[in-house]
C-alpha cells in the first residue's frame, strides 16, 4: 500500500489531471473561440456582420445602418466549408485537441492508480504520468498554434463569411478570441501542476531514501554517540 503522503500527492495530481479533462471537454463544446467582424459596404447594405464560432458550431448577425439585415444564421463550421485548405487544418486542430483529451483522462487514470497503488512497472508510475502530461501540453499548445495560423493567415473567417453571404462584398476583418480559446492555457498550467506535484514527491522519497541508507550522515550532530 502506498504512503499516505503518496497518496495525498497523486491524489492532487488527479484532480489537476481531471480539472484539464474538464476544461477540454468544456471548449469542446462550446462556440465562443472567437469573433470575427467583417464590414460590409455595398449599394444594398453598410454596417458589420459579426460571425462567432467554435470548433463545430457558430452564429452568425448583422447590424447594419441600412439595408435589409437577414435574421441570425446558425451553422456547422464543417458542414459549410468546402473541401479546402481551412477545412482539412481545422480537423487537424479538432484532432490535436482530442489527442489531448484522450492524454488527459491517461493522466487522471495514471494518477488515480497511483494514489491507491505501488505499481511494479516503471511507466505506470511517475514516467507515465510525464508522458501523458507531457503530450496533453504539446497537443493543446500546437491546437491553439493551427487555430491561430487558420483564422488569421488562412482567413477561416472570411471564408465562412461567403459561404454565409455569398452576394454581400467584405471591407475589412478583426478578430477577438473569447474565453474559450483562452482557456487553453488553464490546460496547460493544470499540465504543469500535474507534474510539478510529481516532481516534488520524487525528490521527497530520493531524499527518505538516502537518509535510510546513511542514518549517520542525517542523524542530528547532539544524538551521535562517541
Amino acid at each position: 500500500m502506498p504512503t499516505t503522503k503518496k497518496t495525498l500527492m497523486f491524489l492532487s495530481s488527479f484532480f489537476t489531471s481531471l480539472g484539464s479533462f474538464i476544461v477540454i471537454c468544456s471548449i469542446l463544446g462550446t462556440q465562443a473561440w472567437i469573433t470575427s467582424t467583417i464590414a460590409v459596404r455595398d449599394s444594398a447594405s453598410n454596417g458589420s456582420i459579426f460571425i462567432t464560432y467554435g470548433l463545430f458550431r457558430g452564429e452568425s448577425s448583422q447590424e447594419l445602418s441600412h439595408g435589409l439585415a437577414e435574421p441570425n444564421k446558425i451553422f456547422a463550421v464543417l458542414g459549410i466549408l468546402n473541401n479546402s485548405s481551412q477545412k482539412t487544418l481545422h480537423l487537424v486542430t479538432i484532432l490535436f485537441l482530442v489527442l489531448s483529451l484522450l492524454t488527459s483522462l491517461l493522466s487522471s487514470g495514471f494518477t488515480f492508480y497511483n494514489s491507491i497503488s505501488n505499481p511494479y512497472q516503471t511507466f505506470l508510475g511517475p514516467m507515465g504520468v510525464y508522458t501523458w502530461n507531457g503530450l496533453s501540453a504539446s497537443s493543446v499548445f500546437v491546437t491553439m498554434i493551427l487555430f491561430v495560423a487558420n483564422t488569421q493567415s488562412n482567413l477561416l473567417s472570411e471564408e465562412l463569411f461567403h459561404m454565409l453571404y455569398p452576394t454581400t462584398a467584405s471591407k475589412g476583418t478583426t478578430h477577438s478570441y473569447g474565453y474559450s480559446f483562452w482557456l487553453i492555457l488553464l490546460i496547460i498550467l493544470l499540465n504543469i501542476v500535474t507534474v510539478t506535484i510529481i516532481i516534488f514527491y520524487q525528490k521527497a522519497r530520493y531524499q527518505r531514501k538516502q537518509e535510510q541508507r546513511k542514518p549517520m550522515e542525517y542523524a542530528p550532530r547532539d544524538g551521535i554517540l562517541f
